[in-house]
């Protein structure tokens, strides 16, 4: 079987349940180009050594052929946004030290760690809420629910207004990357989206501008130090970064962890008796089960020599991240969930210089939801395995997570 055509079979929605088995054939050809001019790179060396490589852009710019502009993107090219995620050094560390100064070290060190209290009161006010049923779906009722209202908070928009703009989120989320349907068409909805959230968040941003809080919006839009100040259209570029990626991937990462303890119910029992368990667990399930399988936006600024392939100059690069975390070349036994791993390096966060920015709080908040499910659900159980899953084979997760209970205990 050829390695582009089990590439393909990856984003065939019939096998979102249950990639693994296809990359385990992708990864006997650690560096395959497709038929399109791409390069997937499947194996965790060779993945590792390209997040590092200064060689490897992640500016789509750069591309032999880059896309067209689309009308309404001031940005450049289709699919460009101008947030530190799409840019290269300097321009990338100058974006990111001016997010990061109102959300981590060195400026903030404490924003997340502080918030944890806050984030315990969001998810028993979710965990009530469904105490007086039988059944619940862990996505709408826990995991979407709980890192929307987070990020709201952190970041200064309504969460009211989450009715808005869980449509552009969505339908942004679902076209990123490879999928099914016109490749074109899929692209022109992700642009249509990513325009109407961009208006939404300029408009708040302005409000900040004239009325300032104590929220990250807030933060990019006033603060000029020694790095400047953020550009209005960088300012809605990052503000719309965050807020997709700080609520779309940590669904997954929940739900993909309800999901895994159910399937091993010892591990439940562990977790409710060792609450300590939680971290490892997490970490494990980073590896085993990610909510991100794939970096698509990566481009080779030279010719690069890896694995015995040459990847040319300006060809697309594609890492399989999720492949990668599972490489028995890299941890033994990479099919089996175990939390008690001595040694557990990962891709469930990138790395480079694009290592995941909000894992600090997406960390905390998985930590934090599959504690207190563990705790408070009464036997839990699956009422459909599989689960039906979203379509995007890139932030892979189930779209519902159907489960029976008996009851909900009072919290501790």
């Amino acid at each position: 079987m050829a390695s582009d055509s089990i590439y393909q079979q990856i984003h065939d929605f019939a096998n979102r349940a249950d990639p693994y088995s296809l990359y385990t054939e992708l990864r006997k050809t650690p560096v395959a180009r497709q038929e399109d001019g791409s390069y997937v790179v499947s194996t965790y060396q060779e993945i590792v050594a390209l997040l590092h490589d200064p060689r490897v852009s992640s500016d789509r710019r750069n591309l032999a052929h880059p896309p067209n502009a689309q009308p309404g993107s001031e940005a450049g090219p289709a699919g460009f946004l101008e947030a530190f995620i799409g840019l290269d050094p300097p321009e990338h560390d100058r974006l990111r030290r001016l997010t990061m100064r109102h959300f981590g070290p060195p400026q903030s060190p404490g924003k997340v760690d502080s918030a944890q209290p806050e984030f315990l009161e969001i998810i028993t006010g979710l965990i009530d809420g469904i105490a007086d049923r039988k059944q619940a779906d862990i996505v709408d009722d826990i995991a979407y629910p709980f890192p929307v209202t987070v990020i709201c908070r952190l970041l200064g928009v309504p969460r009211e207004d989450e009715p808005r703009f869980h449509v552009w989120s969505e339908i942004v989320v679902e076209n990123i990357g490879p999928g099914e349907g016109d490749p074109a068409e899929r692209e022109q909805k992700r642009q249509t989206a990513l325009f109407a959230l961009r208006q939404y968040l300029a408009e708040l941003a302005d409000a900040r501008s004239k009325e300032p809080g104590d929220d990250l919006l807030s933060g990019l839009v006033a603060h000029d130090g020694p790095d400047g100040q953020m550009a209005p259209i960088e300012v809605v570029a990052t503000a719309a970064l965050l807020l997709i990626a700080g609520h779309e991937t940590t669904v997954n990462l929940i739900t993909n962890g309800m999901l895994t303890l159910l399937r091993n119910p010892a591990l439940l029992k562990r977790l409710r008796h060792e609450p300590d368990l939680v971290i490892q667990l997490v970490e494990e399930l980073l590896r085993y089960e990610p909510p991100v399988h794939f970096l698509t936006q990566r481009v080779a600024l030279a010719d690069i020599a890896i694995a015995g392939v040459t990847i040319p100059k300006g060809a697309s690069i594609v890492l399989a991240l999720a492949s990668g975390s599972r490489d028995p070349a890299h941890v033994h036994d990479p099919d089996r969930f175990d939390p008690d791993r001595a040694y557990n390096q990962h891709l469930g966060f990138g790395g480079g210089v694009h290592h995941c920015f909000g894992a600090p709080l997406a960390r905390l908040e998985a930590q934090i939801a599959l504690t207190e499910l563990a705790h408070r659900l009464e036997n839990p159980r699956l009422v459909a395995d599989p689960p039906p899953y979203r379509p995007s084979s890139s932030l892979r997760g189930p779209r519902h997570l159907l489960i029976e209970f008996d009851r909900v205990n009072p919290r501790e």
